[in-house]
C-alpha cells in the first residue's frame, strides 16, 4: 500500500521530484511490492491537493527509471529494476539525510579556462624553491627533527609561536595579556572562532558585504544569523555599521581592513579608530582578518586594529598563505589568553594538532631572512601586476564600468554597467578561455549581480593584459547589444 506522501514547497527540489523520490524509496525498501497497483494520477492528485500534471510527471520519471510500468486502461504497476531489490534496500538514503544541507555559495570551477582570474593566491612561479629546499634540509638535519615529526600541542609549534609573538610585539600589537594559536590557515581560525563564540544563544554576526564566500559559508553552516554591511571605497560603511550595532547587538564583527576580499578596499586611519570606539562601547568582539596586510605595493602601511586597540581585546588573524607557500596551510590567531585557550580546546577536538614540520620550516625560513627577501620580490612583482590590471581595465572596460584601485592585495572589484549580469556572461567568457568569479558568490544581502572579482596576483602581466582585453571586448559587445535593444523598443502607445 502506498504510504502517506509529503512535500515541501520551500525546498529547491520540485514537488514532482519529491513525490517521485518518495515512491521510489518505498519500492526500494519493500514497502510497495512488485505488481502492486498505484493510485490513478487524478486520485492521488486529489488526495494531495496537487495538480494532476504534477503526479503524471512523477509517474513518468518512475517509469523511465524502471520502477513502475503503465498499462493502458488498467493503471500503473510497481516493477523492481535489476539491482534495486533486497540488497539495494539496505543502502542508506543519502539524499534524504542530506536534503537540509545549507545552500552554500560555492564558486564554480575554472577548469578548462586558459586564463583564470578566479583564485586569490600567489603565483607558484614566484616560489623560491631552492631556498625552500635548503630550509627543509636544515630542519630535517636538526637533532630535534624526530620531535618535530611527533604529535605536538593543539596551540602549535612553540618556536613559531614565540617568533610570531615577538614579531607582534615589535609591531606594537603583542601584549602580555595575549597568546597565540597556530591554525590550518585563516579559514580554520575563523571556523574555530565560530565554534567558540557563536554557539548557544549568541547574537548575530556582522560581516562585510560583499565578502569572500569562505567566510560567509563558515557561519551559514553553523546556522548563525549573518548581517552584511556594505563596503565602500574606504572599507565598511561606518554609518550603516553603527545602525546595525545599535539595532542588532551582534556578538561578533569580522573585518578585513587591508585590501578587503573581494573589493581590495582599505580602511583609513580615522575609520579604524571609529570602529574601535564602536565595538568597545557595544561590547562586540572584533575579529581582524589581516591576511592581505603584508601585500602593500605602494603607500605607507596603516596600523592594524589590534595595534590601535589599547584594551587588547581585538582578535587578529594572519597567515603565510598569501605571501608564501599557501599549500603549507599555516595561519595564526593573536588574542587574549582566555580566548586562545578555548580555541586550542576546540582545535584539539577537530584535528588534535597542526603540522609541525610545515611550521618548523616556515619559522626557519623567516628567521634566516629568506622570507623577507621573498616578500621584497613579491612586492615588486605585485606592483607590476596591479598596475597592469588597472591600466588594462581603464583601456578596455565598457563605458559606465567602475572598478576599485587598491594599493595592494590580490583582487580588483569591477562593477559593470547595471544592465550587464556577470553571472550570465561567465559562460561566454569561458568559451573565450577566460574565467572569473561573478559577484553573486560574494553577496551577503545586497545584489552584486553586475559585479565580478578579478584576482590578478597569480598571473604574469602579459596574461593579465590578454585576459582583461578578452573580457573587455565581451563586456563592450554585450553593453552595445543591450543599448541597441533598448533603442529599438517600440514606444508606448498614447491613448
Amino acid at each position: 500500500m502506498l504510504p502517506r506522501l509529503q512535500f515541501d514547497e520551500t525546498l529547491e527540489a520540485p514537488i514532482y521530484r519529491q513525490i517521485c523520490d518518495q515512491i521510489r524509496l518505498s519500492i526500494v525498501n519493500g514497502v510497495l511490492e512488485a505488481g502492486e497497483r498505484l493510485p490513478a494520477t487524478r486520485t492521488l492528485a486529489d488526495q494531495l491537493g496537487l495538480n494532476r500534471q504534477t503526479i503524471s510527471t512523477a509517474y513518468e520519471l518512475l517509469e523511465q527509471e524502471g520502477f513502475i510500468k503503465g498499462q493502458v486502461g488498467r493503471g500503473s504497476f510497481v516493477t523492481i529494476p535489476d539491482g534495486a531489490g533486497a540488497s539495494a534496500s539496505r543502502r542508506i538514503d543519502w539524499e534524504s539525510i542530506l536534503q537540509n544541507e545549507p545552500n552554500l555559495a560555492v564558486p564554480p570551477s575554472a577548469a578548462g579556462a586558459s586564463i583564470s582570474f578566479t583564485a586569490s593566491r600567489p603565483s607558484e612561479l614566484l616560489f623560491p624553491l631552492d631556498e625552500f629546499r635548503a630550509t627543509c634540509q636544515e630542519v630535517i638535519a636538526e637533532p630535534a627533527a624526530a620531535a618535530i615529526l611527533q604529535l605536538g600541542t593543539p596551540a602549535g609549534y612553540r618556536p613559531l609561536r614565540r617568533y610570531l609573538l615577538d614579531d607582534a610585539a615589535r609591531e606594537g600589537m603583542g601584549r602580555a595579556s595575549d597568546d597565540i594559536i597556530i591554525t590550518n590557515g585563516v579559514q580554520q581560525a575563523l571556523d574555530l572562532i565560530q565554534r567558540v563564540l557563536c554557539g548557544g544563544a549568541g547574537g548575530p554576526v556582522v560581516i562585510e558585504d560583499p565578502v569572500y564566500p569562505g567566510l560567509k559559508n563558515i557561519f551559514a553552516t553553523a546556522g548563525t544569523r549573518v548581517i552584511g554591511v556594505p563596503v565602500t571605497n574606504d572599507g565598511i560603511d561606518l554609518d550603516a555599521l553603527a545602525r546595525v550595532i545599535l539595532r542588532e547587538r551582534p556578538r561578533l564583527l569580522v573585518l578585513t581592513p587591508n585590501f578587503q576580499n573581494p573589493t581590495g578596499a582599505t580602511m583609513p586611519l580615522e575609520a579604524r579608530r571609529q570602529v574601535i570606539r564602536m565595538v568597545r562601547e557595544a561590547q562586540v568582539v572584533l575579529v581582524e582578518n589581516d591576511i592581505y596586510g603584508a601585500l602593500r605595493y605602494r603607500g605607507d602601511a596603516l596600523p592594524t586594529l589590534k595595534e590601535l586597540d589599547d584594551s587588547g581585546d581585538v582578535v587578529l588573524l594572519r597567515s603565510f598563505s598569501k605571501l608564501a607557500f599557501p599549500g603549507l596551510r599555516v595561519g595564526w590567531v593573536i588574542a587574549p589568553k582566555p580566548l586562545t585557550a578555548r580555541l586550542a580546546e576546540a582545535k584539539q577536538c577537530c584535528d588534535l594538532h597542526t603540522d609541525q614540520l610545515s611550521q618548523a620550516v616556515l619559522v626557519r625560513f623567516a628567521e634566516s631572512g629568506r622570507l623577507a627577501e621573498h616578500r621584497a620580490h613579491v612586492l615588486r612583482t605585485g606592483l607590476e601586476r596591479l598596475e597592469c590590471a588597472l591600466d588594462t581595465c581603464r583601456r578596455v572596460m565598457p563605458e559606465g564600468t567602475v572598478y576599485t584601485k587598491p594599493d595592494g592585495g590580490m583582487n580588483l572589484w569591477i562593477r559593470l554597467p547595471e544592465q550587464l549580469d556577470s553571472g550570465e556572461l561567465l559562460g561566454a567568457a569561458q568559451r573565450e578561455g577566460v574565467a572569473y568569479l561573478p559577484g553573486k558568490y560574494f553577496a551577503v544581502q545586497r545584489d552584486q549581480s553586475s559585479c565580478l572579482r578579478i584576482s590578478f596576483a597569480g598571473l604574469d602581466p602579459e596574461t593579465i593584459r590578454r585576459g582583461l582585453e578578452i573580457l573587455g571586448t565581451l563586456f563592450r559587445s554585450e553593453a552595445s547589444r543591450v543599448r541597441a535593444a533598448r533603442t529599438f523598443e517600440p514606444a508606448t502607445a498614447l491613448v
